[in-house]
């Protein structure tokens, strides 16, 4: 039987193109869906354990210096930190188990962001110009401008502390103001918030050494 070299020849491009193909799809599938046109909200400053950023189903590991976008689904695994510095002089710490969205965020206009779950330490430095930014949980909707706050599991509940400034704190149709060393409770989604105390040093320290 006669070998047709010519249709050999055919199929061995054919084939050669059709891979070239392939991999060129799958190099497009792979890259980082921030590539090209995301909104850059800001980068990590530090990492201790696992940490992730997860946008349209595509995840990211972040290490230091990694970039963040607007739309971001940050998140930390067990016996994890992250320190994460948003716009010019925003800090967001990040301890185990936590997840937070980048809802939104302008440098010089504020931000949204979503603390789904865990602890969350929101700092910005004395002096700094104030940027109105609101944080939203399952509990409350924290809105804050300038100051140094916790936000998350403590002593068995969802607190929220003020060591500098002040934070609104909203849930239940009810809100409260929180200055300097006070802090709320909630038992459970849905309830308000409880009435504002001055926590004591013990609880303070703890719920500063679960973002740290």
């Amino acid at each position: 039987m006669a070998i047709d070299k010519s249709k050999l020849e055919w199929d061995r491009r054919h084939n050669r193109r059709w891979l070239l193909i392939q991999a060129a799809a799958a190099a497009l599938a792979s890259a980082p869906i921030h590539a090209v046109g995301a909104e850059p909200a800001g980068s990590v400053e530090d990492v201790k354990g696992e940490a992730f950023a997860e946008a349209a189903r595509v995840r990211r590991a972040l290490g230091r210096a990694a970039p963040l976008f607007v739309g971001d689904d940050v998140a930390t695994g067990a016996e994890s930190r992250l320190n994460m510095l948003l716009g010019r002089n925003t800090n967001v710490r990040l301890g185990e188990k936590a997840r937070l969205t980048i809802d939104r965020f302008l440098v010089n206009a504020g931000g949204d962001m979503t603390l789904e779950s865990g602890p969350l330490l929101f700092e910005r430095p004395a002096g700094a110009r104030p940027t109105p930014i609101q944080i939203r949980s399952p509990f409350a909707l924290i809105a804050v401008r300038g100051t140094r706050f916790f936000a998350g599991p403590s002593n068995g509940r969802f607190g929220i502390f003020v060591a500098r400034g002040s934070v609104s704190v909203t849930a239940a149709g009810q809100r409260v103001i929180l200055r300097e060393g006070e802090g709320t409770d909630f038992a459970s989604p849905g309830d308000p918030p409880a009435p504002v105390t001055r926590w004591k040093p013990p609880r303070i320290q703890a719920s500063l050494a679960s973002v740290s």
